[in-house]
């Protein structure tokens, strides 16, 4: 599928093994009649029901990007891995491996432009700063120089799960879908800091053709965050719980 702005396009990203906001933003999608999806990476990674998304998504036609947590899964060991790659890893079959190793970093299309993260990194921040134990949005001349290069006039990123639309100095659009599955999350590169919506919905956007340029809007989708915040807590991670719950952190 080569994707276009030409028509209708919904981006999903960073799922986190979180099955049951798959199937509630695929089902509002499918609502609104939409039929060009692109998936933004970070698909199994999250103490969930990675399994249950890769049944979701095996036999659908959507590009997707491989993202950093995809990359883990493949490139490092279980010893090597953090506990919540480990325990996707245990739970996916061969087969959903060796699609993540099949995945590209990048794709493109007519006038469309998708990555993970940024276009040099799978695990840089590209809108968003760290600040004082969270994040804020960076500098327009620091999001522009790592845009260079990219002639698309929309951009696709992910990564943060903070929903974004930003307009460049030269008209380009960038767009942050939000996370479907994983509303919260602490890390601690490049400095400690927590990032969170406040909100449990499964997010996603969806970018619609315009004479004037395409109009972006992003979805809140409802679904039960509560089996799914039980999901985590059968894997001891009363951390993801809260996350998935509640979309918050901190409180």
């Amino acid at each position: 599928m080569t994707l276009t702005v030409d028509k209708p396009l919904a981006v999903i990203a960073d799922i986190h093994g979180n099955a049951l906001a798959l199937r509630a933003v695929l089902a509002d999608i499918e609502a609104l009649g939409i039929s060009q999806v692109v998936n933004l990476g970070d698909v199994f990674s999250g103490p969930l029901d990675p399994a249950g998304v890769w049944e979701i998504l095996r036999d659908r036609d959507i590009p997707c990007v491989r993202g950093n947590h995809d990359r883990y899964l493949v490139e490092m060991t279980p010893a090597e891995m953090w506990a919540t790659d480990r325990v996707t890893h245990e739970a996916l079959a061969d087969e959903a491996l060796d699609w993540i190793r099949g995945l590209p970093v990048t794709l493109e299309g007519d006038g469309v432009y998708a990555c993970h993260a940024t276009p040099a990194d799978d695990n840089l921040y590209w809108t968003e700063r760290v600040v004082a134990g969270g994040v804020s949005l960076a500098p327009v001349e620091m999001i522009e120089r790592m845009a260079e290069g990219v002639t698309a006039g929309l951009i696709l990123y992910a990564h943060t799960h903070v929903p974004r639309v930003l307009r460049l100095s030269d008209g380009r659009v960038m767009v942050n879908p939000g996370s479907v599955g994983c509303p919260a999350y602490s890390d601690e590169a490049p400095a400690p800091h927590v990032v969170q919506v406040g909100d449990p919905s499964a997010r996603y956007a969806v970018v619609r053709p315009g004479a004037d340029g395409p109009s972006v809007e992003h979805r809140a989708v409802r679904y039960d965050w509560d089996a799914a915040a039980d999901q985590a807590r059968g894997y001891g991670r009363e951390d993801w719980a809260q996350a998935v719950g509640t979309g918050w952190l901190d409180g």
